[in-house]
């Protein structure tokens, strides 16, 4: 499997997002949240986003150094989705504290919320 983040899997569209945020659902593993919802529309079997808020981080370089660290934690932690072939999700990862984590423990926590998403999604 490539190890890749490439455009196509990226979070961009407003109406995507908006039905995210209306009637996702999530699932957090402190301090990551997960928003997910199944959307037909969309063009990929999975379309990702990143956010850290302004309330936690002031400074967008701040905010920017854990965008890319959430990318990057998914980019490595991606194959541990499984996801059926007909299934079709748009995601937002959150980062949801003021606390400063390393890269290693972003990663730790990653895993662990992409292994609580497959028990919620087997359901």
């Amino acid at each position: 499997m490539k190890f890749t983040y490439p455009k196509h899997e990226k979070l961009k569209s407003q109406t995507a997002i908006n039905l995210l945020f209306s009637e996702g659902k999530s699932v957090a593993k402190y301090p990551l949240r997960l928003v997910y919802v199944e959307n037909p529309n969309a063009e990929e079997k999975l379309q990702i986003g990143v956010s850290v808020s302004k309330k936690y981080f002031k400074k967008a370089v701040d905010r920017n150094l854990f965008k890319r660290l959430l990318r990057e934690s998914y980019r490595l932690n991606k194959n541990l989705l499984k996801i059926d072939s007909e299934k079709k999700y748009s995601m937002m990862l959150l980062y949801q504290t003021k606390d400063r984590l390393s890269f290693e423990e972003i990663q730790e926590k990653m895993i662990l919320l992409f292994e609580k998403f497959q028990k919620e999604t087997e359901k």
